[in-house]
């Protein structure tokens, strides 16, 4: 089947639709102007200081960082936090939004990416899970007593290499060191309540639209095979509401009934039109 076959697939799959869900990994972002750390020289491009140190996305997303070198690792997530808040959505987070509202049950967004770009377009809280947590909340990295607030009064100042000043964020309950609400590799602290409160959300709504038989379009955005949750999830809800799935990913969209092999902003300008 050509790809333009399975645009015209996807048009009518979305035109028909009563109700949307969103799957979305790092890939979304890209065309934002995010890095999505595709591979050691992607990453090491974002972070020359990484490559020095011979270390790779894994490696550095580890919270045991904010033990050994709390420094280094509140450059690495401090900037990362500035550059989501800096980002401005690309015209696809919009073009989706627009179409939920059209759709008598709306949309749905389950998303590996802590950055925030959902919310920042205007997509509701209670619309969205964010499997691996935000990095726009915090916690205490010994999860002391399994708080979870805002970075937003947070601001970190990066000095030459690539170090951050102090002072750095703490605790405000037993002053330990304070790290983003994010699932990192290795990660036995992280404190997951608000995206299992998330999930209770997600799932209550999957039941009411299975249970009132509503037609659910299902549209997945650059989730790669490195991480698999948002591409499982997808292939899972698909088959539970046996409808195709739309799968958009330029490297990687193998594995649907409708593959488009193209970036979010390029697949749905054609889709929406």
């Amino acid at each position: 089947m050509n790809i333009e076959e399975n645009i015209q697939k996807a048009k009518i799959l979305l035109e028909e639709a009563d109700a949307i869900f969103i799957t979305a990994g790092a890939g979304m972002g890209v065309d934002s102007g995010l890095p999505d750390f595709r591979g050691k020289e992607g990453f090491w491009t974002a972070y020359p200081r990484a490559k020095e140190l011979g270390l790779n996305f894994e490696d550095m997303a580890n919270p045991e960082w904010f033990e050994s070198d709390p420094q280094l690792a509140w450059a690495f997530y401090g900037h990362r936090l500035h550059l989501y808040r800096e980002t401005v959505p690309h015209e696809g987070f919009r073009q989706l939004l627009e179409l939920s509202h059209t759709k008598k049950y709306g949309v749905f967004v389950f998303t590996s990416n802590v950055d925030g770009q959902f919310q920042k377009a205007g997509y509701k809280e209670e619309q969205i899970m964010e499997c691996h947590g935000s990095i726009h909340h915090l916690q205490c990295s010994a999860d002391c007593h399994e708080k979870i607030w805002s970075a937003e009064d947070i601001f970190i100042e990066i000095e030459e290499g690539f170090k951050a000043k102090i002072p750095l964020p703490l605790c405000p309950v037993c002053g330990a060191m304070a790290r983003p609400n994010i699932l990192m590799f290795g990660d036995f602290s992280w404190e997951h309540k608000r995206t299992s409160a998330q999930r209770v959300k997600l799932v209550s709504w999957m039941d009411k639209l299975e249970c009132e038989g509503a037609k659910l379009a299902i549209v997945e955005m650059g989730a790669g095979t490195a991480v698999p949750t948002v591409r499982n999830t997808s292939e899972q809800i698909a088959q539970r509401f046996d409808v195709p799935l739309i799968r958009i990913n330029p490297r990687e969209s193998f594995g649907a009934e409708l593959g488009l092999e193209m970036g979010a902003v390029e697949a749905l300008s054609k889709i929406m039109v």
